[in-house]
């Protein structure tokens, strides 16, 4: 199967949140915002793995979309823990989140690229 670094990074990323999630409960007794967070911190690889069976560009396009949106979501759920006190800023994975956002910003905008172009 071929490589897909940003799936892989995805996986990575949801298993930390999976990690986190677990801490803030166990040890915070957080379940809201940590349910949030891995709702949507597990959906972006769900969605990658979608887009990846896609059996047209704008199915790709369309799922590559709802990844992105569930990454800024992530990054949501993880300002509003780390400003309320519930973690701190070693924890936060925001670095990580803003670089899955990038990737998956650019993703979107060459698949609407090509598909305007024929490609």
């Amino acid at each position: 199967m071929k490589e897909n670094p940003i799936l892989d990074r995805s996986i990575e990323f949801a298993l930390e949140v999976i990690k986190l999630y677990q801490w803030l409960v166990n040890e915070k007794r957080e379940y809201v915002m940590s349910k949030q967070l891995l709702r949507s911190g597990t959906s972006i690889g769900a969605n990658l793995k979608e887009a990846n069976m896609s059996i047209s560009r704008k199915e790709f396009i369309a799922k590559a979309q709802i990844a992105l949106k569930e990454a800024s979501e992530s990054e949501y759920w993880l300002e509003l823990l780390l400003r309320s006190g519930y973690i701190s800023e070693s924890q936060s994975l925001m670095s990580e989140i803003r670089t899955i956002i990038r990737i998956l910003s650019a993703i979107v905008i060459k698949a609407k690229e090509n598909l305007k172009q024929g490609t």
